[in-house]
């Protein structure tokens, strides 16, 4: 998908947007963590001046009045007894900085990876909730990997350091505040220096680490879909000993992405080790200016202590901005994807549970209006002007050749496609943008290839339905119905039978037998199946078929087959071709 050019400040701002309000307050409670950290520091860097003072020459504070009245108060006799309480004040303020930057830290981790879940939630139902079309022109492994990896990425290499640079900023301001009333020149001359190098460097590596983040974006999305087609077609790869065919791309994905990432990760590290050692020159470079200035060698010593620990305070601090802005530019492309994800709008009827919905009324028909489809403006017409009614409690079949429109048409039944032009109504009401999830409610599907979980035979007979609210009596009655009960009864654990991923313990036939169980689960007002019985031998489709003729006539079958055999109920048999309703009538007519 082609995305729209926006710099990071944007992407942050769109990303803003999507955090819920609770997340929002919490921002400014981290603000105020934050600027309690800021204050914790000056008052550690302030602290150190009098304790060198107290050890320098600690005769000199009897000379300031307002000392004095503190030493009295104090009971202070002489300068060596205030050495001890000004030790005392001096390392507990630095434990205080520590520890308000410790708490900083924890608070700032929690509330990055609690909004890594708020925005991980939010795509999925995003997700989940587009329309069919969407899902069947986006490849299933580049969304499974926006929500797991990409998601991840954002929250570790954009919110984290974000909110790590406005703390350092904040701290690094509040030190340079007390700096600029210790020495405004030198002050001036220390920021001067570490930012120049910063400024050098993030214009050599900017540029790399933008393509960085694009193909570690790729990459990613990569990797997951060579997983998921090597796993997902493990007998396939086993029977054509192509398992080197899929290492090979997985490796050429994986190389890429390592590289990237090892980049990354040089860039915004390297800078350490120069800024580190540019520290002690400038050190340096301040007392050889401060001795030149002042003869008094006691003042220097302050000075020098002071822009010592500042500078040991404040390296730490612009590593952390620099590594952080370098890590929000490399996973930029990640942001771009995630906000992209959220930026999607969700249905006008959003769906937040079954129990809160009524299926939409059914008594009559549906109908089809001139009815045309197709799936974009520069693809061919699938469809092209239908123009037909099936009645409620109808066994309709649907024939044609391969591309003929039946699977698109039966689509089109089930709400999954809109048509591009005409209308289909159900009694008479055009289903639109704002019913469509409640005419839904009143179709079950059985597919050609039915999808499986990982769980009990229960769970997914009643596919979808939460486990603790599970109505076992409905899933027997569902399985007698399919004729698959005195299989699943005569197992060890009946309905608690586990039948692994993709229902790979299941036979063919039992799969879709399981899957007809499912759709009578349901209880759905129409049921439409899609080749569903073409896994089954002769003998087990006449007897399905019988079970699901013995359905209440209320039941609308709607039925795709090849076989003919398969239609000999229905009461009418609808023959597609080139996108246009060729002819229809009942079984006898169509055979002769």
């Amino acid at each position: 998908m082609s995305l729209p050019a926006e710099n990071l400040k944007s992407l942050i701002i769109s990303l803003w947007s999507h955090i819920s309000k609770r997340r929002r307050i919490q921002v400014i409670g981290l603000i105020f963590l934050m600027v309690l950290a800021a204050f914790a520091e000056v008052i550690s860097l302030g602290a150190l001046l009098p304790f060198l003072a107290v050890l320098l020459s600690p005769e000199k504070l009897f000379s300031y009045s307002r000392i004095l009245i503190l030493f009295r108060w104090m009971d202070v006799q002489s300068p060596g007894d205030f050495l001890g309480p000004m030790t005392a004040i001096f390392c507990f303020a630095v434990i205080a900085a520590g520890m308000s930057r410790l708490l900083m830290l924890w608070a700032i981790t929690k509330f990055s990876f609690g909004l890594g879940a708020d925005l991980s939630v939010n795509i999925y139902r995003k997700i989940l909730y587009q329309p069919y079309i969407f899902h069947i022109s986006r490849n299933s492994s580049e969304l499974m990997s926006s929500i797991a990896v990409k998601t991840n990425d954002v929250i570790s290499h954009i919110i984290h350091p974000l909110l790590l640079v406005f703390s350092s900023v904040f701290i690094l301001t509040a030190i340079l505040l007390l700096l600029g009333l210790v020495d405004i020149k030198v002050t001036f001359l220390t920021l001067f220096g570490f930012s120049l190098i910063y400024l050098v460097i993030v214009k050599l590596t900017k540029s790399q680490l933008i393509n960085n983040a694009k193909n570690i974006s790729a990459d990613s999305s990569r990797l997951f879909q060579s997983l998921q087609e090597g796993l997902g077609g493990i007998k396939d790869v086993l029977l054509g000993a192509s398992q080197e065919v899929y290492i090979d791309i997985y490796r050429r994905a994986d190389l890429t992405l390592r590289k990237a990432q090892a980049s990354n990760l040089f860039i915004s590290s390297s800078p350490r080790f120069i800024i580190e050692s540019w520290g002690i020159v400038l050190i340096a470079l301040i007392a050889f200016s401060l001795t030149s200035q002042d003869s008094y060698a006691g003042r220097t010593v302050l000075l020098l202590g002071v822009f010592a620990l500042a500078a040991q305070r404040m390296l730490p601090i612009l590593q952390t901005i620099y590594h952080s802005l370098a890590n929000m530019h490399g996973n930029q492309e990640s942001l771009r994807v995630i906000v992209n994800l959220l930026n999607q709008n969700l249905p006008e009827l959003t769906i937040i549970g079954k129990s809160d919905l009524r299926p939409m009324d059914f008594n009559r028909s549906i109908e089809f209006e001139k009815l045309s489809f197709r799936y974009s403006e520069s693809s061919p017409w699938v469809l092209r002007d239908i123009d037909l009614t099936l009645g409620k409690g109808e066994r309709i079949g649907f024939i044609g050749t391969t591309g003929c429109g039946k699977s698109t048409l039966i689509d089109i039944v089930m709400a999954l496609l809109t048509p591009t032009s005409g209308l289909m109504k159900i009694d008479g009401i055009p289903i639109t943008e704002k019913n469509f999830h409640l005419w839904q409610l009143n179709i079950a599907h059985v597919p050609q290839f039915v999808y499986f979980i990982d769980a009990s035979i229960a769970e997914n007979i009643a596919f979808g339905v939460r486990r603790d609210e599970i109505d076992f009596n409905k899933v027997r009655s569902a399985a007698r119905q399919a004729q698959i009960s005195q299989i699943i009864e005569s197992w060890e654990d009946s309905y608690s039978t586990q039948i692994g991923e993709r229902g790979v313990k299941l036979s063919g036939g039992q799969r879709q037998r399981v899957a007809i169980a499912r759709a009578l689960y349901k209880q759905a007002n129409v049921i439409i199946f899609d080749e569903a019985t073409s896994a089954l031998d002769g003998e087990m489709e006449q007897a399905v078929m019988s079970s699901i003729e013995g359905l209440s006539k209320e039941i609308t079958l709607i039925m795709i087959a090849h076989r003919l055999t398969t239609l000999k109920n229905c009461t009418q048999i609808i023959e597609l071709g080139n996108g246009t309703i060729k002819r229809i009538g009942s079984y006898e007519e169509i055979i002769h």
